[in-house]
């Protein structure tokens, strides 16, 4: 896949989503290209390109995922989290973004 110069990453759109197992968070970053496709950056440092955002999201969702900006309260504590502990991983560029795509989070106490 070629890369994308900065100038398409500034028109696409980010989602963050995340799957849990018990105190770990497995992050996956969604964006949706101006063109209208869409490709998912995930925990294993992988890009994968999808024909629009419909067909991502539907691969992620079938993968256990869950849009962050769809959670409330209720979602996170059902996953064992607070919602202000779900903050999504930041980095100059991906192959640094590829190293904090899973957390473990501290046992609550």
């Amino acid at each position: 896949m070629a890369a994308i110069g900065a100038d398409a990453m500034n028109d696409a759109r980010e989602q963050w989503w995340l799957a849990t197992l018990g105190r770990t968070v497995v992050w996956a970053r969604l964006r949706v290209l101006e063109a209208g496709t869409a490709e998912v950056f995930d925990s294993d440092g992988n890009t994968l390109p999808f024909e629009s955002e419909d067909t991502a999201r539907a691969a992620l969702m079938d993968a256990e995922y869950v849009e962050l900006d769809g959670m409330d309260e209720d979602d996170a504590a059902a996953r064992g989290f607070a919602l202000d502990e779900l903050v999504p991983p930041r980095a100059d560029d991906d192959a640094a973004l590829r190293e904090l795509m899973i957390w473990k989070l501290p046992a609550k106490h």
